[in-house]
């Protein structure tokens, strides 16, 4: 999900709609009844007003933006605070301490596990935010969650809902600490053909079919293993993710406004692919990314992968979920299958399938290796 720059330029001279002062919450009404969405294309820029066909266009061009209708104006009075001296909580990541309880851990995860969860979400047309078959999915996979998490006090799993079809799903473990911040591992759980959205064949098996499930496992295993972390754990699946981001910065705009303090936010999308004859790695992010935090990953990958970890080129503005808890001061993650021109080439088709040449189980297991370890070490 590359931006192009050619694009967005014109994109950004060529507009109608260009505010050098706040919207009014009156025209957030009116244009949002009339179906258009207000996109943000870059930190520095005014967001502007896009119909469908608009937005779809910039979707296949493969323009990056946040989706800010619904939360323009909860960001705007965040940035308000953040101006008075609201800050993010300063938080250090120690190297890897817990190797003797992590590393029985990894072998209890399951590909197979993985792949039957996997053949569940392919089995649905498409995962997308605005069809029916993407609140299927959203609902198979909060009962597959809570069929995990049933008989835990202390863990809850529940949607988080949006003004579209497909809902967000939320797992909470908590932490027998007070007063602690949170450790988030996020996914998006939509998938989109940008032939035809709505009703055009996605499986979306790799992007985000992989990670989604690599949270799903990684959830099992920590829960039958009788996990209790110190610090709050969450699992999120985030809803339209192809469409600007939406689930993820509704939800990290909502713990913002709510004085949410969070230690660590690590996103897994897209994890089976890296290209034939090409060096298999974890991909690390390079924008949008806590430096830290990614430190830490090294570490950690170093400590529990049995692949190395390479710098990616920069992501860009928006390209995954990873960008809505940057964007709110949360330290934030992204690995990713490959370096950008090894990934996966298939994504928002019908032929992102896990029979392609180049995906590979063995691969998307070792990020889930990483999954356990982050969530681990960061909360025992």
């Amino acid at each position: 999900m590359k931006c192009q720059l050619a694009l967005l330029n014109l994109i950004l001279t060529a507009v109608t709609f260009v505010h050098t002062a706040p919207i009014s919450h009156e025209e957030i009404v009116e244009n949002s009844a009339k179906g258009l969405h207000l996109l943000q294309f870059t930190e520095d820029s005014d967001p502007v007003w896009k119909d469908d066909d608009e937005e779809l266009k910039l979707m296949r061009a493969g323009v990056n933006f946040f989706d800010v209708t619904e939360t323009y104006e909860a960001e705007q009075g965040l940035q308000k605070a953040r101006t008075s001296g609201d800050a993010s909580v300063a938080t250090t990541f120690p190297a890897p301490s817990h190797q003797s309880s992590v590393t029985p851990l990894l072998s209890k995860l399951s590909v197979s596990k993985m792949q039957s969860d996997l053949s569940s979400l392919t089995a649905f047309n498409n995962r997308y935010y605005k069809a029916q078959t993407g609140a299927d999915a959203s609902a198979w996979i909060l009962s597959t969650v809570k069929s995990i998490t049933s008989g835990r006090s202390d863990i809850t799993a529940s949607y988080f809902t949006h003004s579209w079809v497909q809902s967000s799903i939320i797992v909470k473990i908590a932490g027998t600490a007070t007063s602690s911040p949170v450790t988030i591992l996020g996914a998006h759980m939509d998938s989109i053909n940008l032939s035809n959205p709505t009703n055009g064949r996605a499986p979306g098996a790799d992007d985000d079919g992989t990670g989604s499930v690599n949270l799903i496992d990684t959830l099992r295993v920590l829960v039958s293993s009788g996990f209790k972390p110190s610090t709050p754990l969450e699992f999120h699946w985030y809803s339209g993710e192809e469409a600007g981001l939406l689930g993820s910065n509704a939800i990290a705009t909502s713990y913002k406004s709510s004085g949410i303090k969070v230690k660590a936010f690590m996103e897994l999308d897209m994890s089976g692919y890296f290209a034939p004859g090409s060096k298999e790695v974890f991909a690390l992010e390079a924008d949008y990314i806590d430096e830290g935090l990614n430190t830490f990953l090294k570490q950690l990958i170093t400590t529990y992968a049995s692949i190395p970890w390479a710098m990616d080129i920069p992501c860009g503005y928006a390209c995954s979920d990873h960008a809505s808890w940057y964007k709110q001061g949360y330290p934030s993650s992204f690995p990713y299958e490959a370096v950008t021109g090894d990934d996966d080439p298939n994504v928002h088709t019908s032929s992102d399938t896990t029979s392609i040449s180049g995906f590979s189980w063995t691969h998307s297991l070792e990020f889930a290796k990483i999954a356990v370890a982050f969530a681990y070490e960061l909360t025992a």
